[in-house]
């Protein structure tokens, strides 16, 4: 369905100008466009800025209607055709109109400017009565006022049968001519400086984009990949390597390097719970009585034990039993008897059991034991720290992760200038203290431990003495330099301690061959053709082969800046070892 209205009404301000009102007219979007005009509307009150809304609206196939009660208006609209209605409800009419109504200057203004040349010896009268009749002027279009448009319209009234004027046609079409029938004078159109705006604004943008384009596609974009391959060869090295931190100086003939021990210590602390029980109740107690089978008296030391089951009591005195008397035969009498008061080994209502047979700890044959009730054992548990659990958060401590700690030893030795050597970092015993100890009372148990960590760091020079001794045996220093030492990507053993330091070897492979300066190189190709920046390569001693690679894929020649050209020295395969 189309959403466009049929209908548009505008609101002309008094101090609106004849392109402006135009341009709302343009750009409605609507068939009929009804304009209501403020009192004194100056801007149409000329017969020439009348004729060219006039035109505006038919050239972009618009019903114009002006929405106005002032009586100075209607002539103008009446010599133009433009349709008046008094308000938005009225039925819109083309005014009626005398030539006596139209100005001389008026009249002249629209022969002048829209018609074909007048007869010099016309008057003013004859050529009313040329458009009228009987000096009327018709207007541009059927002068039926029987049957004017509605505001609801959508297509141009067809002229009624009372005559044809200029300006219409039989066939209902626009005539290419005026109203008053000269030629449209294409040089008074007003120009669409809106339209205008807009391709200036676009061209510039198109502009913009174009050189931004052009830049990158020339300067920023543009690169090339140069690989250099050489006669180099790799050497691996098996050095072994004494780092004192007493060393002046590297000793390449005893592997010794100066060295710096960067240490960092740390504290931790891990909480565990408290496993273990204590029963702080009353203790059991009671009286044992003890039957001596013996002939001579047994005497049993104060803290024996007297057991039950699982449940142990201990003496409180000291206790001597007489020997018994034997009946005939040799049975005991079992006279020989003392009582001795008990206590339970541990509190607790455990303990609270009835008469039995006790054992006795250590006693000599013959002896047997048995009590009445024990009472008065009573609960009260508290828990309380035990070993295991002391080892448990120890535990915790020792799985912490160190890689930060390494991280941070490794930027202070680079800070100081050293080359950190990662597999010389080791910690010392931690100093371990806890907040409770084993058998104490409490929830939990907090440990901590402080601990010191080490890792080592050499100059690289001391290094690359020590290195190029290893394989000086191995390279021909006529033709060859060493590229790369390795160290950076150097393996060692685990260190064993020293006196000041630690021993460790070191396995580096060692690139030896021609010294070529990236650099220097990339600032002698630039904005060459693949051929001629080959050739300037080739130049250098113990290159072998250039492979040249750009992008993207219209680059055909090497870019304007250096910082645009990677150049890469092919490594070699490892051919030597020294030791």
């Amino acid at each position: 369905m189309n959403s466009i209205p049929a209908k548009d009404v505008i609101y002309i301000d008094v101090d609106d100008e004849i392109t402006a009102i135009i341009d709302k007219v343009r750009t409605s979007q609507s068939k009929i466009v009804a304009l209501v005009l403020p009192k004194r509307a100056t801007t149409l009150q000329s017969v020439v800025n009348m004729k060219l809304l006039k035109r505006s609206a038919d050239a972009d196939k618009k019903h114009l209607v002006l929405i106005s009660s002032e009586v100075s208006l209607m002539p103008l609209a009446a010599a133009t055709g433009i349709y008046v209605a008094k308000n938005l409800q009225s039925k819109p009419e083309i005014p009626e109109s005398t030539a006596a109504a139209v100005l001389p200057d008026d009249l002249e203004e629209s022969v002048t400017l829209d018609d074909e040349p007048i007869n010099k010896n016309s008057s003013v009268g004859d050529l009313a009565k040329t458009r009228g009749g009987s000096g009327a002027i018709v207007s541009p279009r059927t002068r039926d006022l029987d049957a004017p448009i509605e505001l609801d319209n959508t297509t141009t009234p067809k002229p009624t049968n009372s005559g044809v004027v200029a300006g219409a046609r039989d066939d209902g079409k626009k005539d290419k001519k005026s109203p008053f029938g000269g030629k449209k004078d294409k040089s008074l159109r007003v120009p669409n400086f809106n339209n205008f705006r807009k391709w200036l604004l676009i061209g510039g943008i198109a502009l913009v984009v174009l050189v931004f384009g052009l830049y990158m596609a020339l300067s920023v974009m543009p690169k090339a990949n140069v690989l250099v391959k050489t006669n180099s060869q790799a050497i691996d090295s098996s050095v072994q390597l004494a780092l004192s931190t007493k060393a002046t100086k590297a000793d390449p003939d005893l592997g010794v390097t100066p060295a710096k021990s960067q240490d960092m210590q740390k504290t931790y602390s891990q909480q565990a719970p408290a496993t273990g029980q204590k029963n702080n109740g009353q203790k059991a107690s009671g009286n044992i009585t003890i039957v001596n089978c013996n002939d001579d008296t047994v005497t049993l030391p104060a803290g024996t034990g007297f057991s039950s089951g699982s449940s142990t009591f201990i003496s409180r005195t000291n206790v001597s039993i007489p020997g018994s008397n034997f009946k005939s035969g040799g049975d005991c009498k079992n006279d020989g008897k003392e009582v001795v008061s008990v206590v339970a080994q541990n509190a607790g209502a455990s303990f609270n059991i009835g008469a039995t047979n006790y054992s006795i700890a250590n006693s000599p044959s013959k002896l047997s034991a048995s009590g009445d009730a024990m009472t008065g054992g009573t609960d009260d548990i508290t828990k309380i720290i035990q070993q295991s659990d002391i080892d448990s958060a120890k535990q915790k401590i020792t799985s912490q992760d160190t890689s930060d700690i390494k991280k941070q030893l490794q930027s202070q030795l680079s800070s100081a200038g050293y080359h950190p050597i990662v597999a010389s970092f080791s910690s010392e015993e931690p100093s371990v203290s806890t907040s409770a100890n084993v058998g104490d009372a409490a929830d939990n148990v907090t440990v901590t431990e402080k601990i010191s960590y080490t890792m080592y760091g050499a100059k690289k020079t001391d290094l690359e003495k020590i290195i190029k001794d290893s394989v000086k045996d191995n390279i021909d220093t006529t033709k060859q330099s060493i590229l790369d030492y390795g160290i950076d990507g150097a393996n060692y053993s685990t260190p064993s301690p020293i006196p000041n330091g630690v021993n460790t070897t070191m396995q580096v492979t060692v690139v030896a061959g021609p010294d070529i300066d990236s650099e220097a190189l990339a600032k002698q190709v630039v904005g060459k053709k693949s051929g001629d920046a080959k050739s300037i390569i080739k130049n250098y001693p113990g290159v072998t082969d250039v492979e040249i690679s750009y992008s993207p894929f219209w680059v055909t020649k090497m870019p304007g800046k250096a910082s645009k050209i990677t150049i890469t020295i092919d490594k070699p395969q490892t051919r030597k070892n020294a030791q």
